[in-house]
């Protein structure tokens, strides 16, 4: 338990650094194999004007540079709060064996920071959502999933 509370004090201070360094929110995130940290991240929204620059991505991203690979199988997760929906997926997609989280969604929100608009929204059929969403060429674009179904040397993932 003490090395688990250990690399979550790091991801805190990681959210705390960072936020006071004026990167963005306060949020940091770490990713660790085999009982060491092999990559940080920060929350860099606003630094970056990049509204994907979460601290959990930017951690994903470094460990898979890391580890030469698009998914963190026998990694943990160690973020300072409760993952938005966007890093939530990214979380499923990079396939760690755990995630540990420190803040919940409903601290973030207390904050300023409340995502529930979006899991609302995905609740909604497309007609009803708030983003106006429109699909087009489905007709052409799905050539590219019948080729991908046919390709012999595809890396699945």
């Amino acid at each position: 338990m003490k090395e688990k509370e250990s690399f979550m004090r790091e991801a805190i201070k990681l959210s705390i650094d960072s936020m006071l360094a004026g990167n963005g929110g306060p949020f940091g995130a770490i990713v660790v194999k085999d009982g060491k940290i092999i990559a940080r991240g920060f929350n860099k929204v606003t630094s970056t004007n990049d509204p994907t620059a979460h601290a959990e991505v930017v951690a994903i991203r470094e460990a898979c540079k890391v580890l030469n690979s698009f998914q963190l199988t026998g990694c943990e997760l160690y973020t300072s709060c409760e993952p938005c929906p966007m890093c939530l997926g990214a979380i499923y997609w990079a396939r760690p064996d755990k995630i540990y989280f420190a803040n919940t969604k409903a601290d973030a929100a207390a904050i300023g920071f409340d995502d529930q608009f979006i899991y609302n929204e995905l609740e909604l059929a497309i007609p009803d959502r708030n983003l106006i969403t429109e699909q087009l060429l489905q007709e052409e674009a799905i050539i590219a999933f019948q080729k991908w179904q046919q390709k012999e040397d595809k890396i699945k993932y």
